[in-house]
């Protein structure tokens, strides 16, 4: 499969090496000193793109490889996908977004589900998050808690918003963002009584995991249309 790459930082690179090994060949490199490649044949010639930059430019990242005829990954947290949703919509473009592409997040994420419709039933139980990433991180709460956090909201009838660091009152669900070194991501979901606690956590140990689940992404994008995630190819 013909990958190209948008974004060659650490991630970029580790993406680079994992599509390498799984071979995959990868034609095309984009950067900041070299946007004008998505114009080039190269690009073109991609059967998938790999998104992975900051939140000011992802949109319109995307926008490009839609002109291009290029269907993308993204894994850029903090923009807006619903501003891509109409146009990805009526012209037949290809967009898989997921908050997280690390396989265990994922796995997480549906325990994290399934926890939470049982405490719809507990109401002595508090729940809140905590998130902890490396100080390159631009969006605070990450993508990913705030995707644990609406999951939550969905299941658990007493919480009716995610609120920054602090409750404002008792249907709010507080995350806590820190910002610290290298750390790949920390996800903390705590459901706490007078009694006892009961808490999950995932714990990245690299990128390496993000980055191998990008390319699986890219490995079951290629040739559909429309709008993906990890639920279409994960399906749970």
């Amino acid at each position: 499969m013909k990958i190209a790459l948008i974004g060659y930082g650490k991630m970029g690179k580790t993406i680079e090496q994992i599509a390498k090994d799984r071979g995959h060949e990868i034609v095309s490199i984009i950067d900041i000193d070299n946007l004008q490649d998505f114009e080039s044949e190269a690009f073109k010639s991609a059967d998938v793109a790999i998104e992975f930059t900051r939140p000011d430019v992802a949109l319109g990242n995307v926008r490009k490889c839609f002109a291009a005829r290029v269907p993308v990954v993204v894994g850029t947290t903090g923009w807006n996908l619903n501003d891509v949703k109409e146009e990805l919509e009526a012209n037949g473009n290809t967009l898989f977004w997921a908050s997280n592409f690390s396989l265990g997040v994922n796995i997480f994420a549906a325990v994290n589900r399934y926890l939470a419709k049982i405490m719809n039933g507990f109401p002595e139980y508090n729940v809140e998050m905590e998130e902890v990433h490396h100080i390159h991180k631009l969006d605070a709460p990450s993508g990913t808690a705030i995707t644990l956090a609406e999951d939550i909201l969905k299941n658990l009838d007493r919480k009716q918003a995610w609120t920054k660091e602090a409750e404002n009152s008792a249907s709010d669900l507080a995350i806590k963002s820190i910002r610290e070194g290298e750390v790949p991501g920390i996800h903390t979901i705590t459901y706490d009584s007078p009694v006892d606690s009961i808490t999950i956590t995932h714990d990245a140990k690299s990128r390496a995991g993000f980055a191998l689940g990008a390319v699986v992404a890219a490995e079951f994008t290629a040739g559909k249309k429309g709008l993906l995630g990890m639920c279409d190819m994960l399906k749970f």
